[in-house]
């Protein structure tokens, strides 16, 4: 018998529950995608512990909570909205804490712990609305391109900045970092590494998928020799096996340190809710929360339409098909504080595990669970933390990102094509997609009605920019009561 019943193969349960065959998604892509995926973020663990503890939170403790956190949020997003989407603390926000509301306005860890608890339960129960979702469909499409070819122009530039490849420069901001650093000229030829493996040729393209995972483990492999042979440098990857193992000091940053026996624990002698009180009877608390929820609301929303893109998560009408992982991400933002990190978001890296074939949140869970295995084994994955390791995967899929949706874009018309260029130019100068989404709008309303086209601008749009104007005077407020503070 050679009917189509005898020849198909019996489905797993696995493969049903996220829809493999349904997707045209295969088990090792899925699987390889989330290893990835895992890889090129596994710097926001260090990075994150380390601008935490200029607040005054413990380090390791704030590894511990972020992988945990990390692992909690990506496996609610690959069992609840089935996508390959990996979450972890978002870069901005942290800094924002820790050099803005704890640096300028005086705050104590705890209380901007506080302050972001309640930002992000307002942001959940913003997230139950269907508002969140109306604004992501209310940008055409080739916005949406815009600033996904932003973020990856974003993603290639952290590549460059963190592995030193680009650095400040005094005269011209940004100059071009020393090539006889050890550590630079590692990550320039592991970026070439990638490329060139990309693009050499082999039956069923294995050498390139595996491209930036080979390069990733030729680099970190290459520091590693590099160093023991007594290469003095630290920006070199390296693993030391006999410590920091297990979560290491995780009480500490736990509930606002309510736990913790030394001084990092909680600074009011009132327990949680004199420390509450002491947080809303600052006037400028109110403004900080204000301020938070708006960064939240448009550094989460751009990440999900950028990765959008390349996950499917929106349909032919360029409309969100579901609001599941909007409320998976909202949950980050709910849980983050509590549990002793800052807010958790979607990550653009897991376009990296999408490109390699991740079509669902199979890859998701393979991700959550390395999060998971990195709380407790830190040494396991101290090399690939290493910013010279993951600076030829950012760069590179920046660059893929970057190029593939550019090329969507319509040029020829004047709204588009200057909105993409203030748009992108913002968001790497600046450092900040929340900025340069905003200086776009500006561009890309202001056209609009100068042509007379105003009302094929939704009315979302307009608020929105609206808002920017609100969040930007915000900001300033903020600044200007840090500086007399």
């Amino acid at each position: 018998m050679n009917d189509e019943t005898t020849l198909a193969k019996p489905e797993s349960r696995i493969s049903k529950f996220f829809h493999l065959r349904e997707r045209g998604g295969k088990f090792s892509a899925e699987i390889l995608g989330g290893i990835v995926t895992f890889l090129a973020m596994s710097y926001i663990l260090p990075v994150n512990a380390r601008i935490l503890s200029d607040a005054g939170m413990d380090s390791l403790g704030v590894f511990g909570s972020t992988a945990l956190v990390s692992a909690i949020v990506t496996l609610i997003m690959a069992l609840v909205a089935n996508c390959p989407i990996a979450l972890s603390s978002g870069m901005g926000l942290n800094a924002y804490l820790a050099y803005t509301v704890c640096g300028q306005l005086g705050y104590s860890w705890q209380e901007a712990m506080v302050l972001l608890t309640v930002t992000g339960v307002v942001f959940f129960v913003f997230s139950l609305t269907p508002i969140r979702r109306k604004i992501i469909d209310s940008f055409p499409t080739d916005l949406k391109a815009i600033i996904s070819a932003g973020l990856g122009g974003f993603i290639a530039f952290v590549g460059l900045k963190g592995a030193g490849i680009i650095v400040a420069d005094d005269s011209t901001l940004v100059a071009l970092g020393s090539l006889s650093d050890p550590s630079v000229l590692l990550a320039v030829l592991g970026i070439i590494l990638v490329l060139i493996l990309m693009n050499v040729k082999t039956k069923k393209g294995l050498l390139s998928s595996l491209s930036v995972p080979i390069g990733m483990a030729t680099v970190a492999i290459a520091g590693i020799l590099i160093r023991a042979c007594g290469v003095d440098n630290d920006g070199l990857p390296w693993a030391d096996f006999s410590a920091n193992w297990g979560m290491n000091d995780y009480q500490n940053v736990f509930a606002y340190g309510l736990f913790s026996s030394g001084q990092a624990g909680v600074v009011t002698g009132n327990g949680f809710w004199g420390l509450v009180g002491d947080v809303f009877a600052q006037p400028a608390s109110y403004v900080v929360i204000f301020s938070l929820m708006f960064v939240n609301l448009f550094d989460t929303t751009a990440t999900l339409m950028a990765i959008g893109r390349e996950t499917k998560l929106f349909g032919e009408d360029g409309k969100m098909k579901s609001n599941r992982v909007i409320m998976a991400d909202a949950t980050g933002a709910l849980i983050c504080a509590p549990l002793g990190t800052a807010t958790v978001t979607s990550f653009v890296e897991s376009t990296i595990g999408v490109k390699i074939g991740a079509k669902t949140g199979l890859a998701s869970v393979v991700t959550a669970s390395l999060f998971l295995l990195s709380a407790f084994a830190y040494p396991i994955f101290q090399a690939f933390t290493y910013s010279c390791v993951t600076c030829p995967a950012l760069v590179v899929v920046g660059a893929m990102i970057f190029s593939s949706n550019l090329k969507t874009i319509k040029w020829s018309d004047a709204e588009i094509g200057f909105t993409a260029f203030v748009t992108i130019l913002m968001i790497v100068l600046t450092y900040s997609l929340t900025n340069g989404i905003g200086f776009g709008l500006f561009v890309y309303c202001a056209i609009m009605l100068a042509k007379g086209k105003g009302k094929k601008v939704s009315w979302i749009l307009y608020l929105i920019a609206g808002i920017y104007v609100l969040d930007f005077a915000l900001s300033s407020v903020l600044a200007n009561l840090g500086a007399t503070g």
